[in-house]
Formats: C-alpha cells, sequence, structure tokens
C-alpha cells in the first residue's frame, strides 16, 4: 500500500430511517477500513420522516461515530427534489441520473441558504462539532446550491467526478466515484459490473472514492461486491479522511 494513494468510503443518508442498517453497515465497513475512517452524509428530515434528532437511540449512535473520528457531512435537508424543472440539462439530470432525490439541483439561492443554514445547525447539534462539508444529495448541484455553500464557508464538497472547496473553487481531488444502485435489476447489474471495473481501471489513480446507501444492504450480491472492493483498495490506497485532502 502506498500511503500517498487515499481511499475515501461514504456512506449515505446516515438518518434515524435507516438506523438499523446504518448499524450493520458501519461495524462492517470499519472491519475493512479501520474506526473512524468513514465520511458519514447526514441528512436532516429524509424524505419528510422525521428530523435527525427525532430518535435518541440514533442521535448516541451518530455522535459515537463522529468522536470515533468519522468525518460528517451535511446531505442535504429532506434529499427529496421538489422543484418542478421545465427544461435543459437540469430537467435531463433530474429525470435520469436520480430517482426524484437531486434536492440542490434546482433550488433558488434564498431556499438553498435556509436549508443550508438550517440542516448544518441541526447536525452539529447532535455530534457536537462542526460539520465536514456538503454533499448534494443524488451529488446534484445548480449554480445557487454551488454559491451557497461557498457564502456559507463549508470546507469540502463533492460530486461524480471531483471533489473541491467551494470557497475558492479548488478542485482537491478528481476521479469518478464508485457507487450502486439496486431499485431495478438493470441497475443493479450495471452497479455490479461498474465495481468489478472500477476494481481494475481505477487501482492507478492517486485518490479513490466509494460511496454506499443504506438500501444496498437489502441485496446480498451488493454487499459482497462493495465488502470485495473496499479490501482490493485498501491493500493500495490509504483509508483516509476528506480533510487529508488539503495535506
Amino acid at each position: 500500500m502506498t500511503q500517498d494513494k487515499k481511499l475515501l468510503v461514504a456512506i449515505h443518508d446516515v438518518t434515524p430511517v435507516h438506523s438499523s442498517r446504518l448499524a450493520r453497515i458501519m461495524p462492517m465497513v470499519e472491519a475493512v477500513i479501520g474506526e473512524g475512517k468513514a465520511a458519514l452524509l447526514a441528512v436532516p428530515n429524509f424524505h419528510g420522516q422525521g428530523m435527525i434528532n427525532s430518535d435518541r437511540d440514533f442521535t448516541a449512535m451518530l455522535r459515537g461515530w463522529s468522536d470515533a473520528g468519522n468525518e460528517v457531512f451535511l446531505h442535504g435537508f429532506y434529499h427529496r427534489d421538489r422543484v418542478e424543472h421545465t427544461g435543459g440539462m437540469a430537467r435531463f439530470k433530474a429525470k435520469h441520473l436520480t430517482a426524484g432525490e437531486g434536492e440542490f439541483l434546482g433550488i433558488d439561492l434564498v431556499t438553498a441558504r435556509a436549508l443550508l443554514v438550517d440542516g448544518r445547525n441541526r447536525i452539529e447539534d447532535v455530534i457536537g462539532r462542526s460539520v465536514a462539508g456538503f454533499v448534494a444529495p443524488a451529488w446534484l448541484y445548480g449554480d445557487a446550491a454551488k454559491q451557497a455553500i461557498a457564502e456559507l464557508g463549508f470546507a469540502i464538497a463533492e460530486d461524480h467526478f471531483k471533489v473541491w472547496e467551494p470557497s475558492t473553487g479548488e478542485t482537491l481531488s478528481r476521479g469518478p466515484v464508485i457507487t450502486y444502485a439496486s431499485r431495478s435489476p438493470a441497475r443493479l447489474l450495471s452497479s455490479l459490473l461498474w465495481s468489478r471495473v472500477a476494481r481494475v481501471v481505477l487501482k492507478p489513480m492517486q485518490d479513490v472514492r466509494i460511496g454506499v446507501h443504506p438500501h444496498d444492504w437489502d441485496a446480498p450480491e451488493l454487499v459482497t461486491e462493495i465488502l470485495r472492493c473496499l479490501n482490493d483498495f485498501s491493500r493500495t490506497h490509504h483509508p483516509a479522511h476528506y480533510a487529508d485532502l488539503f495535506a
């Protein structure tokens, strides 16, 4: 393993809604990458099903993970797209790149600021420290969202192809994220194929990002492939924090 080569592992949709799944996922991921090395993407009110502080057992679990060293990111607010996209590239992305979850793709600047401030406050109240950054649901950002996260001082953001510092626009890392989908047989198959290809073609990359979702753990074949992918890259890349990209 080359110390300079980094493995960044993010667990998306950290919310009380997925509490039981997350309790299964974390030990399995930590068994590969080590304790305190994951990025946890927390949603304040996932699909409007309850605030992140509504479940004491969950908040204690999240606070414990944060205390152990895992980075906690703000990951949208509702994780649900509530904008009617009227045309152009935004409409295409909203329709084809996500199942109605591109929350920060089409919202205006005022709405973006309000959700970001409220969401950040709620997450920080739970973990007792600053969030590590912001990641938009489905990795989809509109111009207003990018402006708002820069104005509000979020340290790090990422999309499908890069990680950057919002305040300066500086790219901290480039490369496609390895992620999975299980909402249809075709998407599950394509996820398995992409992961197997990525385990080979991305090995030379300086930084490798792997993003997993709670529902991935509902498909045993995805769990097997995710763990194989984590194990493969952990042999060649050092499990790291996103903040380490500044170094």
